[in-house]
């Protein structure tokens, strides 16, 4: 049957009169005719050119302050583009007691005013290429012509459009708006004078109407119910809706609180949110105030939830799981109509959500965070997901929130920026347009800060060699990777000072880590360094046993000084007595673990073992350091509370913990302690395979129990500490997981080196759609 017979045997609805220009035809002065344009506003100053796949098209960046200036603006109210696909559903509905005449004219006028010349009609700046969601748009823009036997050129040149590209339906590799093969089926059977509404059973659909009329907020399901069942209450939200923009409707409606949470996920995505925290702020009070009074809005729509929650729990704001209870269970997503329609972005939401957990007994997201991968699994065996969706359901479901490195996600979005490949929500929305400009700002940014990085390498390569840290032989001196560790977090151009105090101490720690691990090293050298940092200033009481130790204090000694002097300008006290404890406990503790390894001694609990492998993980030592220099002052009271103890308390667990669970078989070989062994010999008695692999399994859930503790301590309000501060353990917390999630990653180096670069040196792999620069694909 050809579309043209298909639409013919469609029941005549009566003949509607063309609307004139000069009332309902006027084009809304909040939408834009025709698909968005692109930017090419002139910029001042220097300006970048962004080249796209294929060279197709191009994006002028603006000037910074315009860009921001932009940005601002949207993050105060959205922007919303016009949807094609709802419009023609509202077309459709018919006046009050009036089923021969449509209720709403000015979409009709509108559609026929906004084909495009290929016949289709839907966002596509760019006629190289067909989607579903453009057909999709154009036969809901046919179905609602002929429903009144309106424009029948425009009729014809659709059905042409659809014939020619009727394959596309057919291909389950190509991107899809959620719930596609149900909407567009529907609108055939429509067409052919099935009828939809018998598909449907409408008592139950109405069930889920809330208070402002609509059928989830969108425009598209509440005509489709007006339709079919004349509620008043979903017609007086359409008659709101069309008095409110004129001939185009939005894809959602409200949907600012969704758009502007949407807007600060991808601002945190790409890095850049830092730049617009005030603006951040205000739209998290007003998310808050929401949760509170449980607003529908925010509670019944899960997507929107579940991103409320998580912005709003790791921003500090004081809520509980509770409100996510009803969607503890798998049922409770299959009853929606995100399970109806499959929907694997709100999934995805929902098991990053669950992550968000400050107590292993959260069952609510424990709960959540199980079904949601289950499902997500289950989408992944059904390989009919799209090459980029498959991508991201794989990289979430294989890399916790804790194990990712800020920068290097940074990159990751920014590269992966594609609309065309982005899980549609539904036909013909598309967000909002500030994220064309969210994303030619993070570009400037990422690229701004890598110049800034790679001069902070130089400075610190050169610092490596006039320690001289270069000559010993037994350290691993890599300066790119170790500079990885504070770029990749600490990534703000502003925060120089505190990165290269972490460089430096993380650098000068694994050296003399290093130095005790070293069989070669003697005992007499090892007394002679922990006596010399002992002196510190009177040191050349003491003289030194060795070349090697005398470049290792050397180098300890005048960075440390250093660090303290710069550390003092910005805090108004001396830290340096602090930092010298630190470094004197962290050698002390290490060479318990050199003569425990030399004498064969294994202590005999866990605790033992414990009370000095904390200390001898030496965060103190390099963690402490930089939190001088990230703003906030820290009085020496601050540093002694019983949460800054905690903080440091925790990470070094985890650190040691998870070095353990990982280099645990290269240290048994060596004759060294070790939790995963200590744990087989306790629990089971033996060094059997089967006893240390169960010794790793309980090891590692320690560590990531101790998680969840750093979790609630760092997103919590409250305490002495600041927040910049106490982010700077969970970050490093988060650098232990990442580097410690497969292998030790000093003993591999190679992927570390290939994220080094990524952070620092390589620039952007750019591979972009020009199309709908609208959405990203995260």
């Amino acid at each position: 049957m050809t579309w043209t017979m298909l639409l013919s045997s469609s029941c005549s609805m009566g003949q509607f009169p063309r609307a004139s220009p000069h009332s309902h035809g006027m084009v809304s002065r909040h939408f834009r005719k025709g698909p968005p344009p692109k930017v090419t506003r002139a910029a001042t100053g220097v300006e970048k050119r962004i080249e796209f796949e294929g060279n197709v098209g191009s994006l002028q960046v603006m000037h910074n302050k315009e860009l921001k200036a932009n940005i601002r603006k949207k993050l105060q109210g959205v922007e919303l583009s016009p949807s094609l696909y709802d419009t023609a559903w509202v077309a459709m509905v018919s006046e009050r007691g009036s089923p021969q005449a449509p209720c709403y004219p000015q979409c009709i006028e509108w559609i026929l005013q906004n084909q495009h010349d290929d016949g289709s009609w839907g966002i596509n700046p760019s006629s190289l290429s067909v989607d579903k969601d453009i057909l999709l748009s154009t036969l809901a823009c046919v179905v609602a012509l002929k429903r009144w036997n309106v424009g029948p050129y425009h009729i014809k040149r659709g059905l042409n459009f659809i014939g020619r590209n009727f394959s596309v339906a057919m291909d389950v590799k190509t991107i899809a708006p959620v719930g596609f093969i149900i909407t567009f089926s529907g609108l055939i059977s429509l067409a052919a004078g099935i009828g939809l509404g018998s598909l449907q059973d409408w008592d139950e659909v109405m069930e889920y109407q809330r208070k402002n009329g609509s059928l989830f907020n969108s425009p598209s399901t509440t005509a489709a119910a007006a339709i079919y069942s004349f509620n008043d209450k979903a017609l007086n939200y359409l008659d709101s809706l069309t008095n409110k923009f004129g001939g185009p409707v939005p894809a959602m409606y409200p949907q600012n609180i969704y758009s502007q949470l949407c807007t600060v996920d991808a601002l945190e995505r790409t890095g850049i949110s830092r730049i617009f925290m005030g603006e951040i702020r205000d739209i998290l009070d007003t998310t808050y105030r929401c949760w509170l009074h449980n607003e529908e809005e925010v509670m019944l729509d899960i997507p929107t939830c579940a991103m409320a929650f998580r912005l709003l729990r790791t921003h500090g704001y004081d809520i509980t799981s509770d409100e996510m209870a009803h969607f503890c269970e798998q049922s409770s997503f299959d009853d929606s109509i995100h399970g109806y329609l499959d929907d694997t972005k709100t999934l995805l939401e929902l098991y990053k959500t669950s992550q968000i957990r400050f107590s292993r007994e959260d069952l609510i997201l424990e709960n959540i965070g199980n079904w949601s991968a289950k499902q997500l699994k289950q989408q992944l065996l059904s390989n009919k997901l799209s090459t980029s969706a498959r991508s991201e359901v794989e990289y979430v479901l294989k890399f916790p929130l804790h194990s990712t490195l800020d920068r290097l996600e940074h990159r990751r979005n920014i590269e992966q920026f594609k609309f065309k490949d982005s899980q549609v929500l539904k036909s013909g929305y598309c967000g909002s347009h500030s994220n064309k400009e969210i994303l030619a700002l993070a570009i400037d940014d990422f690229h701004s800060s890598q110049s800034v990085y790679q001069q902070e390498l130089q400075y610190f390569e050169s610092w490596v060699r006039q320690c001289r840290l270069d000559e010993l032989k037994f350290a691993r001196v890599m300066p790119l990777i170790v500079h990885f560790i504070s770029t990749a977090t600490m990534f703000a151009p502003e925060l120089a000072d505190a990165r290269m105090a972490l460089s430096q101490t993380s650098l000068l720690v694994t050296v003399y880590d290093d130095f005790f691990d070293c069989p070669e090293t003697s005992r007499e050298e090892k007394e002679n360094y922990i006596a010399l940092v002992e002196k510190w200033d009177n040191h050349a009481e003491i003289g030194f046993c060795s070349k090697d130790v005398e470049i290792m204090f050397y180098a300890v000694y005048n960075t440390y000084k250093q660090i303290g002097e710069k550390a003092a300008l910005v805090q108004n006290r001396s830290i340096m007595d602090q930092m010298v404890e630190d470094l004197v406990s962290s050698a002390k503790a290490m060479m318990v673990e050199a003569d425990w390894t030399a004498t064969k001694y294994i202590p005999s609990t866990m605790e033992e073992y414990m009370s000095n492998a904390e200390v001898s993980a030496a965060f103190g030592a390099f963690v402490c350091p930089p939190v001088y220099f990230l703003g906030p002052k820290l009085s020496e009271e601050d540093v002694k509370s019983e949460e800054y103890t905690q903080l440091l308390k925790l990470t070094n667990v985890i650190g040691r913990l998870l070095n353990d669970s990982q280099t645990y078989r290269k240290e048994i070989l060596a004759g060294k302690v070790n939790s995963v062994l200590l744990r087989a010999l306790t629990d089971g008695g033996d060094t059997s395979p089967e006893s240390i692999e169960a010794a790793k399994k309980v090891v590692k859930c320690f560590a990531e129990s101790s998680m969840v503790e750093m979790r609630k301590l760092v997103f919590s309000e409250g305490g002495p500490i600041p927040r910049p501060c106490k982010n700077r353990f969970w970050e490093m917390c988060k650098i232990v997981f990442y580097f410690y999630r497969e292998n030790d990653a000093y003993l591999t180096p190679k992927e570390m080196m290939s994220s080094a670069r990524a952070v620092i040196l390589d620039p952007l792999q750019l591979t972009h759609s020009p199309s709908c620069l609208g959405t990203l694909s995260l």
